[in-house]
């Protein structure tokens, strides 16, 4: 059974020349102790997925159409108040740059044990003994005095590790993670990802990885949904996506990745750049950049069809087959 199912979610922003849709018809699922990686250029919509299944859509932005369920209950539509206990308790939130997510006038503890005893009935002391182990657990040393330290007293990688541990501080059973390695040099980033398949795997909780970094992705996840222009492009398990890619997207991106075992001069490159979204295209919204392009691609948007072990969003897998 899915621990998160998202149907034919739509996020719109209006504004003065019309309304933007940023999020067409996304759909997925994300089941118990699984870890979901979301790939994409800058400006597919990865992170406005994170912020709408959180709650945290930056107004005028708004969920205008689909469904979010969590554990079988839906929650898009719960007033602020009812998301409020639900984000923590039952979903936490790891974003890409940790000095931001965390009050610098606050101590490490006081923003652990305030989380804690939000959504957990413990007292006090109970709380920051919850917190102290919290930080052992995510591999800072000398928890138990460090726990009185301030952000800044801290390296960007242990920074990052204590908001690991405020994310998984209600014991949530989904994790969204927004670019948690981004800012963090690729020795550190090994460890966070190490951490957090390790705490996942221990606590059963399921994972949203959005990146845009396929190394973390094939290093780290079960499944991967590439997103383009605001929808899913391709998704399935991360072995068929990276070694047997069927939406041409997913081949440009993996075909992008240095080879170590061939030597090549140029790397390839994807033409062009993704639409805006005031002028994304007729048809697939990818059709301008694809080389096997033909003129069903620029007339009639395909859904997610059945790619082999993997599903795209190309008419190159319709039944009958496409028309290069």
């Amino acid at each position: 059974m899915s621990l998160l199912r998202v149907e034919h979610l739509v996020v719109e922003f209006p504004g003065r020349r019309g309304t933007l849709r940023a999020l067409d018809q996304v759909s997925f699922d994300i089941a118990p102790g699984e870890i979901l990686g979301v790939v994409g250029e800058s400006g597919a919509g990865k992170s406005l997925t994170g912020a709408a299944i959180i709650g945290l859509l930056e107004p005028p932005g708004h969920i205008a159409g689909g469904e979010i369920h969590l554990e079988g209950r839906r929650i898009d539509n719960l007033p602020p108040e009812q998301m409020r206990r639900i984000r923590g308790r039952k979903i936490g939130a790891i974003f890409q740059d940790p000095l931001t997510s965390l009050n610098p006038l606050y101590s490490i503890g006081r923003m652990l044990v305030e989380t804690i005893m939000t959504h957990l009935p413990v007292s006090a002391a109970e709380a920051r003994q919850r917190a102290i182990r919290l930080l052992k657990d995510t591999g800072i040393a000398a928890a138990a005095e460090r726990i009185d330290h301030y952000p800044h007293q801290f390296s960007g990688g242990m920074r990052q590790r204590v908001v690991i541990a405020l994310a998984l501080a209600a014991e949530p059973q989904l994790i969204v993670a927004d670019e948690p390695t981004t800012a963090l040099d690729v020795s550190i980033q090994a460890q966070i990802i190490a951490l957090l398949k390790r705490l996942c795997k221990e606590r059963g909780a399921a994972v949203m990885l959005i990146t845009h970094d396929m190394g973390v992705i094939a290093e780290t996840c079960d499944r991967v949904a590439v997103m383009y222009a605001g929808r899913i492009a391709e998704i399935g398990p991360v072995h068929e996506i990276i070694n047997q890619p069927a939406h041409p997207y997913t081949r440009g991106l993996m075909a992008c990745i240095p080879d170590m075992t061939q030597e090549r001069d140029l790397l390839h490159q994807i033409d062009g750049a993704m639409p805006r979204l005031t002028a994304i295209p007729p048809g697939c919204a990818f059709n301008p950049r694809c080389e096997q392009v033909f003129e069903r691609c620029r007339q009639e948007r395909p859904e997610l069809l059945a790619a082999g072990p993997t599903r795209a969003a190309c008419w190159l897998h319709a039944s009958g087959g496409g028309e290069p």
